[in-house]
Parts: structure tokens; sequence; C-alpha cells
């Protein structure tokens, strides 16, 4: 065999053991690469079953108690179970009637996000939106308080947060990450506008204020909470006691299911 020979055998030979060498090192990690779980065919998209309700999906951005974009959330969707989204739809029938809107904060929460949570609340020193969402709470108290779980019902599908807004709605401008923050509770021509009626607090404010019938919610405060808690129950849904904003369809179609599918439309993609 000629030098010419001998180095295009090799350069052969090496080639061949270089590509088995790249298919071997390569099934693995395809092998390993755990596809993105989807949502159940009962799972839909808010705004397929009524667009006329507003979003303002607070865990997609970092206006909230954390402060950044929540795990899971991947784009700014409502989504829920189909029983619950009709019977929004049914709620925002009777109360674009009288002038008003639903506006939804959170719908569909998956356990990835819940698990972010858990984890900033045993960061005690990440205290960078306290002003605005407890002022008035040691962030060591979170868990006994029953402001933050393990498990939260929003992973179920069937339970939402929103308010109401006067019709016509005005626009809202975006938060900007270190501006000076105001207390959940200040008047609501003090605290970050959002377009909602005045409920007396704002979203998410770890507070006794936000307990439905606290004693001191009073006047237009008390009759706006009044009016979405009246409404959404004539459709089926249950108000948490602690958050005027925190609502449940009754039954649930998944009462003991915690699904963990990110927050996106292609996790809904299809389903009707």
């Amino acid at each position: 065999m000629t030098r010419l020979s001998r180095t295009r055998t090799m350069w052969r030979t090496l080639a061949v053991a270089a590509a088995a060498l790249l298919g071997v090192t390569a099934v693995p990690a395809t092998a390993g690469a755990e596809p993105e779980p989807k949502a159940p065919s009962e799972f839909v998209a808010l705004d397929r079953v009524d667009p006329t309700i507003l979003q303002e999906m607070r865990y997609t951005t970092p206006h909230n108690f954390v402060g950044e974009r929540i795990d899971g959330y991947r784009q700014p969707v409502c989504i829920l179970t189909k029983p619950a989204a009709m019977a929004l739809r049914k709620a925002q029938r009777s109360l674009l009637k009288q002038g008003y809107s639903l506006k939804v904060y959170d719908c569909y929460r998956p356990q990835r996000a819940v698990d972010h949570f858990v984890r900033w609340a045993e960061d005690l020193a990440d205290e960078r939106m306290k002003t605005e969402f407890y002022p008035n709470v040691d962030k060591s108290r979170l868990f006994a308080d029953g402001y933050i779980a393990e498990k939260s019902g929003h992973s179920r599908g069937s339970t939402v947060d929103l308010t109401l807004v006067k019709l016509p709605a005005q626009p809202t401008r975006p938060y900007v990450p270190g501006e000076p923050l105001v207390p959940c509770f200040a008047p609501a021509d003090e605290r970050f506008p959002d377009s909602s009626v005045d409920m007396g607090t704002g979203y998410d404010c770890f507070d006794t204020l936000s307990h439905t019938d606290d004693p001191r919610i009073t006047g237009v405060q008390r009759a706006n909470r009044d009016l979405l808690r009246g409404t959404l129950a004539e459709a089926g849904f249950v108000n948490l006691p602690e958050e005027w904003w925190h609502f449940t369809y009754k039954p649930e179609l998944f009462p003991s299911t915690y699904f963990d599918f990110p927050v996106s439309r292609r996790s809904v993609a299809g389903n009707r």
C-alpha cells in the first residue's frame, strides 16, 4: 500500500470513529430531553371564550410581591378549565350591562410558580417589594399567617384572581422596576394605577384589610366588593374570605390535581 493510500485509509477510519462517537453522545441528550407538559383538553384560553374580559397577568411582570417574572409564566394569557371560563363569560355579560368589566390578574397557576413563591418566602433577606405588598407583615410570618403555601387552588385550574373595571376602561402604564412603592392599602389615588375600581386595597395585598368582609371597608369600597362577589356567586363562584379578589368555580373539574404545564398559548393549542 502506498503512503497516500495509507493516509486516506487513516482519515476514513478517523472520520467513521468520530461519527460514531458523535452518535453515541447525541442519543442520551435527545432521549433525556423531557417535553413540556401540555394542558388537558378541558383547559382553554379565556380570551377564546370571552375576549371582552380584560387581562392584566401580574406574574408575567415584575409588578408582584416577589418583584420578578414568576417561573412558568411564559405568556400573559389566562388559562382556565372550560366550565370556569364559561361561568366568567356569564358574569361578564351581566356586568357589561351595568357599565363594568371583569379584569383578571391570575388564573391557572403552575406548581413551579408556587414553588417559586415558596423559595422567595424562605429568603428573608429579599424584601424589595415589601413597601407595597406586605408593609405591616413580617416576612418570617408569611407561611404561618397563610399568605404563602406549598400548594395553591389555582393549580387545579378553576380558581381566578380578578377585579372590576368601570367602562370605558382607562389605559394603564407599565410598572418600572425600582420605582417608589406605595402601600397596597393607601388611598386609591395614591396606589399604583391599574384601572380597577376602588376595592379598599390593591391586588395581592398581604393585610387583613383584604379580607372580603373586613368591617373597615365601607361605602363605595364595600359596594364594589359586594358587586363583584354577588355577580360571581350567581355564576357559580365561591369567594375566599381572606382575599376579596380570589374566587373558585364549583364544582371543580379537577378537585385534587395540581398541574404544572406552563402558562402559554402552546399549552392549550388545539383545545376548544
